[in-house]
């Protein structure tokens, strides 16, 4: 089996004590590539160090995370374009709109987003979408600036089948994680409903661990285990849920 992490942030302090035993970890048990989404210039360091440290299995994305959109955000936005520039990264993300915290800069996360989608666009490289409680907006500003050459992800969808068929409608994918598997969620019954060729798998680690874990820390390791909540929702060997999903997200970001 050979499963990607599409969406993990195996770089914070939650992993400064056993990093590269975790990424390790996660190589052993089929995850071959691990996607880092950046935050923002504070956390781009650390995600630099660890893709140096791993070159061939951990990914680095380069974007401006939501709920990093503060006074400071055009500083942040010219960042993220210098750093495009390179040509290193293999994604715009983590973008998107986050509403849930805080409402103070939501004019300047909807401009953030639109032209993090632009800067995709520009460089031909897909995104990766985070939003909280504000589907509505930031599918809007997605849709007005899809073309054929803006792809990517919903990361940590949670939606419900209305929203799962707007994602469609653009094609993009969602990325399916840890809540998959928390009895109560609901989302199990909507996942069923999407066809297998809109999804992939994430961790969205340290955070949102699956059961059996729930509570600790989350990390890639644990990719097997909603691959498997994965497999029974669909009724169909783990194995075929792992080359699916991998084949999606390998359509999405360029992996050499």
């Amino acid at each position: 089996m050979i499963l990607v992490d599409t969406h993990t942030h195996l770089y914070l302090e939650q992993f400064d004590e056993d990093r590269t035993e975790v990424v390790e970890a996660a190589i052993a048990q089929d995850v071959k590539w691990m996607l880092l989404p950046n935050i923002d210039g504070d956390s781009l360091d650390d995600m630099k160090k660890l893709h140096l440290e791993f070159p061939n299995n951990c990914l680095p994305m380069m974007g401006l995370h939501p709920t990093s959109v503060k006074e400071n955000y055009e500083e942040e936005l010219r960042l993220v374009e210098k750093e495009l520039q390179t040509g290193k990264y293999i994604a715009v993300g983590e973008i998107g709109m986050d509403l849930y915290w805080d409402k103070e800069y939501a004019e300047q996360q909807k401009d953030a987003f639109r032209r993090q989608l632009k800067m995709a666009k520009k460089y031909n490289l897909p995104v990766s979408i985070h939003i909280r409680d504000s589907f509505d907006i930031a599918y809007h500003i997605v849709k007005e600036e899809s073309t054929d050459k803006l792809q990517g992800i919903f990361h940590c969808f949670t939606g419900g089948k209305n929203e799962a068929k707007q994602i469609m409608d653009i094609g993009f994918k969602m990325g399916i994680g840890g809540i998959v598997t928390f009895k109560n969620a609901g989302l199990a019954e909507v996942v069923e409903t999407i066809p297998e060729k809109y999804l992939v798998l994430e961790t969205d680690a340290p955070f949102l661990t699956p059961a059996p874990f729930r509570g600790k820390r989350n990390q890639s390791v644990y990719l097997k285990y909603i691959a498997e909540k994965l497999a029974e929702i669909k009724s169909k060997p783990v194995e075929e849920i792992a080359e699916i999903t991998t084949k999606n997200a390998l359509e999405v970001f360029t992996i050499e």
